[in-house]
């Protein structure tokens, strides 16, 4: 629906209705900001953008939504690739103006509000000498991360994201504006923490934080492509439960791609992120077999942890048109399955230069604590112990679209026909970590496991019209009316 379909004076009475809020129509500066995203092959012309101040403003805006039959799409930080956070003709809830972050460093609680960044977040903490589970690039929103999980460089110490969520404050479909925790409505607040995106719009988060005050062992190491099966090695081995990660302080991001700034025609190489929980003496202790292999980038140093979830934010850089293909792996990683993955790789940037900036990434962290959180206490399903991964391929013309997505979903069949472990959905379980899957890659089945039933009942009555569609829906939007 466009805005002309509207009236202008339909318009302006949603203007009068939102007194502490922006009401945004194509053509100005601001509309073209607020509808940008991570990859530009998400973004869509929406027909009204509202930039909502207050939580009232939100209830109404999705009374407006719903009256007029538009379709809605809700921004954090505009990280979904498949244009989940975007709207073609519809009305685009932007939160970019709620970014506010309290502290309470008594209570080690940290409260942020829907549309804040993790680099909010770890700035506010940091103040004070703590720390909580958050994105691995600082730049992503808070509210899409936590709501489908919520890996990072903490998980091996405290868990996933949601883990360590301990209240939310929501606005319904049908206006309502409900705290949801363990205590109140709970139902909810267990629907929340892995499918949240599909109950309505959350406005604020508190979470658990964690004394944090010493620097930590963190930084980027290269390495020649020979020495990739030493380098897999090394890292099956360090968050096994017998080697140096096994306590849950140390991880590895193996990242198979061409450095930045590399000469043209340079191949895929591996890039190492590393972080380690402990002294620097500790940390060279437990890489010095990975340091040893005479790493040709090293910036490894000691800094402070709210400086490291900058650390892969040149990697992830805004702009271009990319698209992710998430996977796991179980472990141990097979060295020659991560040698196939480079050769093809590097194939596919001999016939396609200009998508330098591909990657394929394999996360190893210790999982213990994720494990030992029971399957059905919230609607998070993947408890298993394996690790995750992303292929993400990065271009910039539309008209390879179809190419890019074909070669995306080449080089994630190639890993998850020989290292995707099934046994977790035959059990119930998830096998794949849903942030990092395009909605519609895979299916619900396989993102929610045996809680997928009572999601649907959850969504049923807390969103019978099915007004939050966009990410990972549990229900199609024909077979909506079944709900009601």
């Amino acid at each position: 629906m466009s805005p002309s379909m509207l009236n202008m004076s339909t318009i302006q009475e949603l203007r009068d209705q939102l007194p502490d809020s922006i009401v945004l129509l194509p053509g100005s500066e601001e509309y073209r900001a607020s509808i940008k995203r991570w990859s530009d092959g998400a973004e869509k012309p929406a027909a009204l953008v509202i930039l909502p101040i207050t939580e009232r403003d939100i209830s109404t805006t999705l009374s407006f939504v719903q009256k007029h039959g538009m379709d809605l799409a809700v921004a954090g930080g505009g990280h979904s690739t498949s244009g989940a956070a975007s709207t073609a003709g519809g009305l685009l809830l932007d939160l970019s103006r709620l970014r506010g972050v309290t502290v309470d460093p008594e209570a080690r609680t940290v409260t942020a509000q829907g549309g804040a960044l993790w680099e909010d977040v770890d700035t506010a903490l940091g103040q004070h000498g703590l720390a909580t589970v958050g994105g691995v690039v600082n730049h992503t929103g808070i509210g899409g991360l936590t709501l489908g999980g919520g890996y990072g460089w903490l998980t091996g110490l405290y868990g996933l994201t949601i883990d360590n969520l301990l209240s939310a404050r929501i606005v319904l479909a049908d206006g309502r504006i409900l705290t949801t925790s363990p205590t109140l409505h709970p139902d909810l607040f267990w629907a929340l923490r892995g499918a949240g995106h599909n109950f309505g719009v959350v406005t604020e988060f508190t979470f658990q934080a964690h004394e944090q005050k010493n620097e930590v062992f963190a930084g980027l190491l290269g390495f020649t492509p020979d020495k990739l099966e030493q380098v897999v090695g090394f890292a099956n081995a360090l968050v096994a439960d017998e080697g140096q990660g096994g306590d849950g302080r140390s991880a590895i991001y193996c990242f198979l791609a061409v450095p930045p700034g590399a000469p043209r025609g340079t191949g895929p190489t591996i890039l190492a992120a590393v972080v380690s929980i402990t002294t620097e003496e500790e940390a060279r202790r437990r890489f010095a077999p990975l340091l040893e292999l005479n790493p040709v980038m090293d910036t490894l140093a000691m800094v402070p942890y709210c400086q490291v979830n900058a650390m892969l934010n040149g990697i992830a850089v805004h702009g271009d048109r990319k698209n992710t293909k998430g996977f796991s792996f179980a472990m141990p990683l097979r060295p020659g399955l991560a040698r196939a993955v480079l050769t093809e790789l590097g194939t596919i940037l001999q016939e396609e230069p200009a998508w330098v900036k591909s990657y394929v990434v394999f996360e190893f962290g210790h999982l213990g604590k994720v494990a030992a959180v029971p399957r059905g206490e919230m609607a998070f399903a993947n408890r298993s112990r394996c690790q995750n991964g992303v292929v993400q391929i990065w271009w910039m013309d539309a008209k390879d679209d179809a190419r890019a997505g074909e070669k995306g979903r080449h080089l994630k069949a190639l890993i998850t026909a020989q290292a995707e472990k099934r046994e977790g959905k035959e059990e119930g379980g998830a096998v794949v970590y849903s942030n990092f899957v395009e909605t519609g890659d895979r299916s619900v089945e396989e993102l929610f496991g045996e809680n997928l039933d009572r999601l649907r009942l959850l969504k049923a009555k807390y969103d019978p019209t099915n007004l939050f569609n966009k990410t990972h829906p549990l229900v199609s939007r024909k077979d909506a009316g079944q709900l009601v």
